[in-house]
Parts: structure tokens; C-alpha cells; sequence
């Protein structure tokens, strides 16, 4: 007993000790080299100009997308990344074919639109019908049967922010069928038009008829609108030749910086490789894998040695099926309690405010904020997660995402305009540097979150 109490005492004097030093002091001179590096390294933006232009938009099932993934691959293993693969999986391929749509009375104008994701066709030839406008789900109920039997439904809903407002495509068509409509159209979700309109995937409820659904522009949603609220019948033809082909293979890109002490422990960091079939998807997500991508390649070009193994994934099918995620999720299997903190990016990469994380995180990392101040990035806040790493969070892996301004992005998103012109270089460095940092600490601290 003599001996031993000291030697707790002591114990207890060293964990003191090595408490007192922040995450903020113990990673400041290692954070300053990142970011200094980071500043004047365009690997992110080269390697977006070639996935954008060269390859362009990577829909689940297409050739584009197998492109992308083999080239991906093949950047990582240029990079310097090690046990670099491309595990298999299977996904959805929804293929929009020809699609138009016109108002033919009381006026006659052409409609721009876009088919939504996984939406069935019109059939043999288009869908004439009048149309009928509800403003949001309460009043497409007090219409009832009655109004909607035969109709095409406009939701002519209100923006409120992406998460509220999305529910009106994802459930709407659904909604109108269950009421007899013969088809769906909805305001564009986004809360700034230029005649473009969002498409984005849809979600039939099983039992219940599918109906074609397609996104058209704000300004055109509010002209029906008005003509209606004027007295107009309005008809309009919808002709849309989408379909459903059998399950398409297609692949995660995985990459590796092995850790120098616990390489069983896992960071992941990535966004989705895939996008919508319009476009480029410049920012949603070619800008969240090449940040993800540059990152570790600035990690492993400094010659950074985490005690933790830093894995890139570049999640496939994030848009219309999320089977990326979820394949990742079942490949792991019981490895998941080796996964130490999982960072998605997949808002675009307009300029960077901080991150939000998972509260356990978020407890251990506050001190470490100060290390983002000279982004401007220097805002912690408790949140943060992704539909690809979901699967992770389910289980208990803590979540990170970047926060941005969001100014402009759900102006892109889901458009013909997400292309590489919406990328500021410099903001994409920014990202690429504040990512490095936020991995390279949560591989390398001393204990777990």
C-alpha cells in the first residue's frame, strides 16, 4: 500500500499535466503548417477542372460515372494514398430520356423543366390535363378527390429553406396520386430563379399509383398561378419518356494514410462521386471529394504521420439511393468500433465558417478552433453529419461537416448551372486546408472522442 499511493498520486500528476495543454496548443505549429501549405496548393481545383470538364456529370449507372470512379482512383494513387480500391456496388440507373413540357391554354408557352429523379414516364405519348395549384400539403387535402381526379398538380409551395420545402418533392407525388391526379408538377425548391429549374429525387410511397413528376421554374410556377387565381383554366402537356433499367454496377473509391501508431483506427473524410445528369456537379459534390482528396494528399506530401489511419471515401449513389453509404456501412461491419469520427462535405464549397460536430466531438475540439482563425473558420457548433455517413452516425461514429455561407448554393444545386465557374479557388483551398486540419487532429489525439 506504501508504494502504490504514490504511484497514483503520480499518475494522476501526469494526466494533470497533460490535460492542461489544449487541443488548440498542442496542434497550433502543426495547424500552421497545413493551412500555410495549403494557401498557395491547387491540387483540389486542377483535379475539379478535370472532373468537371473532362468527365462533366456522373448520374448512378452511367459511363460518366464509371469514368469518374477510375479516374479517382487512379488521382489517389498519384497522390501518394495507400490500399487505394474500388469496392463494388450496385446501383439504381434511372435514365430521363426526352422530356418537354407547354402550357396549351388559355396561352401557348413552352415550359422549362426537369424530369425528377426516379420519376416513371408519361407512356406511349404525353399527358394533357388542367392543372390545379396547391400552395402546400394542408390545401392540396381541402381540394380533395373531387378538385384533383384527372388533374396535374402544381405545388406552387413557399420557399422555407431546403429542409422544409424539399418534402413537397420527395412526398408530392405520392400525395396528388393517392387523390387520383395523373401527374405532378412543383415549383423549383430553391429560393432564387433565373429560369432554372431543380430536379432532385422523388420517393413513391408503396401501394400507391406513380404518377410523372417534374420540377419547373419558380417564374413559370407563378405565372400558372396567377392565370389561375385570374380564372384561366389552365391545361398543359407534360411528355416525359423516363425509366427504371435493372440495377447498374458501380463502385466507392477508398484511399488510405495508414496510421503511424493505431492504423486500425479509422478517420473517414469524402463526399459522393456522383451527381444529377445535369450540369457538372461542380459543387454538389465535386467540390467535397477533391477537397477530401487534396487533403489527405497535402497530409501525406508534408510528410504528417497520424497515430490514426486517415480514409478517404468517395461515396457512389449519394443523390438517388444513397447505396454508397450503406454498402460502405456493411463492408465494415463489426470494424465500425474502430471508426473514430467521419467528416462528409456536401454543401459546395462557398466560403467556410467552421464545422459543426457531433457534441462529444465537439467537447474535446473547442479549444481548437482558434487553429481555423486565419480562415475566418473559426466557429464550432454542435451538428454536422451527411446522408453518405449516416449509416456511421447511426451506429455511434461521430459526425463533422464543414459550415458555409450557403449564399448561393441552393441556387446550383440540382441545375444545369452547377459548373466549375461557381467555384471560388480560393475558398476551395480554404476548405482544403481546414479539412486537412480537423483529420489530422481527430487521427492523431491522444484519446478517442
Amino acid at each position: 500500500m506504501k508504494l502504490t499511493f504514490p504511484l497514483v498520486l503520480m499518475s494522476v500528476s501526469v494526466a494533470s499535466v497533460g490535460n492542461a495543454q489544449t487541443m488548440g496548443d498542442r496542434y497550433a505549429a502543426t495547424a500552421t503548417q497545413i493551412l500555410d501549405a495549403s494557401r498557395t496548393d491547387n491540387g483540389a481545383y486542377e483535379k475539379l477542372v478535370y472532373l468537371c470538364d473532362r468527365i462533366g456529370n456522373r448520374l448512378s449507372g452511367s459511363p460518366t460515372l464509371g469514368k469518374a470512379i477510375a479516374w479517382a482512383k487512379a488521382e489517389m494513387t498519384r497522390d501518394g494514398l495507400v490500399n487505394v480500391s474500388s469496392p463494388k456496388v450496385m446501383v439504381p440507373h434511372w435514365v430521363r430520356g426526352q422530356e418537354s413540357a407547354a402550357i396549351v391554354a388559355p396561352i401557348e408557352r413552352p415550359l422549362t423543366m426537369l424530369g425528377l429523379g426516379l420519376s416513371v414516364g408519361t407512356g406511349a405519348g404525353p399527358i394533357t390535363a388542367e392543372v390545379i395549384v396547391a400552395h402546400d400539403f394542408t390545401e392540396l387535402e381541402r381540394l380533395g378527390k373531387a378538385k384533383v381526379e384527372g388533374k396535374i398538380v402544381l405545388f406552387n409551395e413557399a420557399w422555407e429553406g431546403y429542409g422544409r420545402t424539399v418534402q413537397y418533392r420527395s412526398r408530392g407525388p405520392s400525395a396528388v396520386a393517392k387523390l387520383g391526379a395523373v401527374g405532378m408538377l412543383i415549383r423549383s425548391v430553391t429560393g432564387l430563379s433565373l429560369q432554372s429549374p431543380h430536379t432532385g429525387a422523388l420517393s413513391y410511397e408503396e401501394g400507391v399509383p406513380k404518377v410523372p413528376a417534374a420540377a419547373i421554374t419558380v417564374e413559370d410556377a407563378q405565372l400558372i398561378d396567377r392565370l389561375i387565381e385570374r380564372g384561366q383554366t389552365v391545361k398543359v402537356r407534360l411528355q416525359m419518356s423516363a425509366q427504371m433499367l435493372p440495377d447498374a454496377e458501380s463502385a466507392n473509391v477508398i484511399g488510405e494514410i495508414r496510421g503511424s501508431e493505431k492504423p486500425e483506427e479509422i478517420v473517414v473524410i469524402g463526399g459522393h462521386i456522383d451527381s444529377w445528369d445535369v450540369g457538372q456537379g461542380a459543387q454538389d459534390d465535386g467540390s467535397g471529394i477533391v477537397t477530401a482528396m487534396q487533403a489527405a494528399a497535402l497530409i501525406h506530401k508534408l510528410g504528417l504521420k497520424p497515430k490514426r489511419t486517415i480514409r478517404v471515401v468517395l461515396f457512389t449513389n449519394e443523390e438517388n439511393g444513397s447505396r454508397g453509404g450503406k454498402a460502405y456501412r456493411e463492408m465494415i461491419g463489426d470494424q465500425i468500433k474502430n471508426h473514430v469520427a467521419a467528416i462528409e462535405m456536401d454543401g459546395g464549397a462557398e466560403k467556410l465558417g467552421g464545422y459543426g460536430m457531433d457534441k462529444r466531438v465537439l467537447d474535446r475540439l473547442k479549444t481548437a478552433e482558434k487553429l481555423l482563425a486565419p480562415l475566418g473558420a473559426d466557429k464550432f457548433t454542435e451538428g454536422g453529419g451527411g446522408a453518405d455517413i449516416g449509416p456511421l452516425l447511426h451506429d455511434g461514429v461521430p459526425g463533422l461537416a464543414p459550415i458555409t455561407g450557403g449564399g448561393h448554393y441552393f441556387d446550383w444545386h440540382h441545375t444545369q448551372s452547377d459548373t466549375l465557374d461557381k467555384i471560388n479557388p480560393q475558398e476551395l483551398r480554404e476548405h482544403v486546408g481546414a479539412m486537412a486540419v480537423m483529420a489530422f487532429i481527430l487521427a492523431d489525439m491522444p484519446e478517442r472522442p
